[in-house]
């Protein structure tokens, strides 16, 4: 049995974090980290694209949502964005801020942050014990710790071990279970900033694919929040940073509606589509939209509308019907949502 003053289940950010913390206010405090996957910091390397979005110039509670808005401003009220940042610079990364408020490494690279992590870990005197699947948290006068083949105890006990987000790179739900048998109350996890599954029969084609648009989401024929930004298009969902910021809204049977072209109005798509129809009047119809849109959304637009042949062959009703997207909803593109992403 191998005794500690803590133990620090999940090797990720807040993980590492907490054990930097932890060593500097009690350097004599003996401090491990127990890590299930080979190394640490799996998820971190993922995140930002690779570049890791570190935190935001308007961090408070009104940018969340769920059961820890109400208590979110405590914590912000404690450590805001400069506290953190300057706190990120006393372990040496420096950062930089993009133009939408958000906060990187000035390397841009995630393994910048986890390498800084470990390194401040490793400095401090705390121990990082990687392979640790746990089997079983106990209570007693010490918390008992057992793995597949290791058991650890400690005064203190910290479960950092994260969500169910990406099983792939180690995601799970033992951090609920934990919870639950030491007695206390859980809020059952739900998807949040995720792709979106939409049922359509034109995605598949349009894979790999990103456009910039405005994104509304749709109850009952109503809008319930839009968002503008870059739309990635991957065979069964809609992904990118404004349809996760929808994620959060988004019910089964919801609606999504893309428009392609936010800035140009109907009647002046309407327009432009018809002087295309006379300078291409000998091409096929899915070169009704070149020079507005890409090859392959121009020809899943017609797809959804059902067209083909010739571009000379289109009447005006047809152009209308195209600066539409073929539906009769507002917008360029349409796609009916069926579930919620994980």
């Amino acid at each position: 049995m191998e005794v500690y003053d803590a133990l620090i289940i999940g090797g990720g950010a807040s993980g590492l974090m907490c054990a930097i913390a932890a060593k500097r206010k009690k350097p004599r405090l003996r401090v491990a980290v127990l890590e299930k996957n080979d190394r640490v910091g799996k998820k971190l390397l993922a995140t930002g694209n690779g570049r890791c979005n570190l935190t935001h110039t308007a961090v408070d509670s009104s940018h969340y949502a769920g059961s820890f808005r109400r208590q979110s401003q405590a914590v912000f009220d404690r450590i805001g964005t400069a506290e953190l940042l300057a706190y990120f610079r006393q372990l040496g990364l420096l950062t930089a801020c993009d133009s939408e408020g958000r906060y990187y490494p000035l390397c841009r690279q995630a393994s910048a942050v986890l390498d800084v992590l470990r390194f401040n870990c490793e400095a401090a005197g705390a121990e990082i014990v990687c392979s640790q699947t746990i089997r079983s948290v106990k209570h007693r006068d010490r918390f008992t710790v057992t793995t597949a083949d290791r058991v650890f105890q400690a005064e203190k006990l910290v479960i950092a071990a994260g969500s169910k987000a990406s099983p792939k790179l180690g995601g799970s739900g033992s951090a609920a279970d934990m919870l639950k048998n030491l007695g206390h109350r859980f809020v059952p996890f739900s998807p949040a900033l995720c792709p979106v599954s939409v049922q359509s029969g034109v995605l598949k084609g349009l894979k790999g694919l990103r456009a910039q648009g405005q994104v509304t989401l749709l109850r009952g024929g109503k809008a319930v929040k839009a968002e503008s930004g870059e739309v990635q298009f991957n065979e069964q969902n809609l992904s990118g940073i404004c349809v996760f910021d929808l994620s959060l809204y988004a019910h089964s049977g919801d609606e999504i509606v893309l428009d392609l072209l936010p800035d140009i109005s109907e009647k002046e798509l309407s327009k432009i589509l018809l002087q295309n129809k006379k300078t291409f009047a000998a091409q096929s119809a899915d070169n009704l939209f070149t020079g507005i849109l890409q090859k392959r959304i121009a020809q899943a637009v017609l797809k959804a509308a059902g067209w083909h042949g010739l571009c000379q062959k289109l009447c005006r009703l047809h152009c209308r019907r195209a600066a539409k997207g073929g539906t009769d909803c507002q917008g360029h593109a349409f796609f009916r949502h069926r579930q919620r992403g994980l």
